[in-house]
């Protein structure tokens, strides 16, 4: 039974993309492990309190990833 665990920083993502993260990665789990494990290929998405998350040394909030997203579109 494959288990997927996302992390993510808190108020970046809608409840619709959440959904789409465990759509996308159970069919891509399923792509390589065959469909007979779709009902049992968990993904769990939970979001880390913003400010709680750090790359390099420094602390990242919510309105630093949504100011990276909209840099990057």
């Amino acid at each position: 039974m494959p288990f997927v665990n996302v992390k993510v920083i808190e108020g970046v993502f809608t409840a619709d993309q959440k959904h789409a993260i465990v759509e996308r990665l159970t069919d891509a789990m399923v792509a390589i492990e065959g469909e007979a494990m779709r009902g049992v290929t968990w993904v769990v998405v939970e979001e880390v309190a913003s400010g709680d998350w750090g790359i390099g040394g420094k602390c990242l909030t919510t309105a630093d990833v949504r100011s990276l997203a909209a840099a990057g579109a």
